[in-house]
């Protein structure tokens, strides 16, 4: 994949832009992530339970990429009671946690109480969506060990479109890192009854525009520019282009790729709806 280690957000911000799919393209190609998702693919139908699931490694560990949970892999106690609980019961092992990633893949997976009868994974088109989300997560992941304020802006963008409440945003890292620092809220903020940390974001940001992407850029734009300026990164306006050599292991030839960006500042960026 193309590095953007040490550059200033906003620099790395249009790189990622510019070439997202090629370097998505890339993950997949690694034999690594290419091995994995073949055997994902070939041997996930064969799973009709939540022991079948943990009873392949492979499989299982996996799909806890693919939703973002390979810090939890080796919790598998924990990971078949939440797999096995029965959503419908509001005092269930699933819907007592506030980590939604738990609850994502509970629902991805579709098996029901006690663990059994699922058939999405007899279906080709949510293999392909689970294969997407584990090769976007990689890359989310890695630009996040690159650049913490660039992986908490691309997650932002993943995530806000799904924003029903206030809670959802304050039970979310990456997301209450975005909006309070687009709002100007303290980090002390969090030492506040829940609430109240709630009512404060209801009263400055309209949550129904979270849903337009136009809003979600200019926050992502906004977030990115004061990261910047807070960390001392510069953000000088870059003349003519930046070539950076992709790693000739990212490809099956061997051979080295330039990818030519040009880069332009970033001029601004435009309000949002806010709630008067």
């Amino acid at each position: 994949m193309i590095s953007v280690a040490g550059m200033a957000t906003n620099v790395a911000l249009r790189i990622v832009n510019a070439t997202e799919d090629k370097q998505q393209e890339m993950i997949r190609s690694e034999p690594q992530h290419a091995r994995a998702i073949e055997y994902f693919m070939e041997n996930i139908s064969d799973v009709q339970s939540v022991d079948d699931l943990l009873e392949d490694y492979d499989l299982y560990s996996f799909v806890m990429k693919a939703y973002d949970l390979e810090d939890q892999i080796f919790g598998k106690a924990m990971m078949e009671k939440i797999l096995k609980s029965d959503i419908e019961d509001r005092d269930a092992l699933v819907n007592k946690l506030t980590d939604s990633r738990f609850k994502d893949l509970y629902t991805a997976l579709g098996f029901g109480a006690g663990g059994e009868g699922n058939i999405n994974t007899l279906l080709t088109s949510w293999k392909t969506t689970v294969v997407d989300k584990y090769v976007d997560t990689q890359f989310v992941n890695a630009k996040t060990d690159e650049n913490e304020t660039l992986g908490a802006a691309l997650a932002f963008r993943r995530k806000a479109g799904d924003v029903n409440s206030a809670f959802d945003i304050l039970r979310d890292t990456d997301l209450s890192k975005v909006v309070r620092t687009v709002l100007g809220l303290p980090e002390a903020l969090a030492a506040l009854d829940i609430d109240k940390q709630a009512a404060l974001i209801n009263e400055k940001l309209d949550l129904e525009t979270l849903s337009d992407p136009e809003v979600i850029e200019e926050m992502v734009t906004k977030y990115v520019a004061i990261s910047d300026a807070t960390s001392g990164s510069s953000s000088t306006p870059l003349s003519g282009a930046m070539t950076i050599l992709s790693s000739a292991s990212s490809f099956a030839s061997g051979s080295f790729v330039p990818v030519t960006i040009d880069i332009t500042a970033i001029s601004g960026f435009g309000g949002y709806r806010t709630n008067r």
